[in-house]
């Protein structure tokens, strides 16, 4: 089953996105917004990886503007 809800909560840092989904599947979690980050490096322009802020985070970015953000369900 999964739990369908729009947050801009500040669990994932990411207070003032407008509008964001917060997906649980379980015991994951899947965290969807606009990336809004100024990067200082040049990234892919179809898909990056890279490792979460906090432990066991996983930040996937898509076509640079969206990111995912996939995680354990607290």
């Amino acid at each position: 089953m999964t739990n369908l809800e729009m947050s801009s909560g500040s669990r994932f840092g990411m207070e003032s996105t407008p509008s964001s989904i917060l997906m649980r599947f379980g015991k994951r979690e899947l965290f969807i917004c606009r990336d809004f980050y100024k990067r200082h490096y040049r990234s892919h322009p179809v898909i990056e990886c890279n490792a979460g802020i906090q432990a066991g985070h996983l930040e996937i970015l898509l076509f640079r503007k969206w990111l995912l953000v996939m995680s354990k369900a607290h």
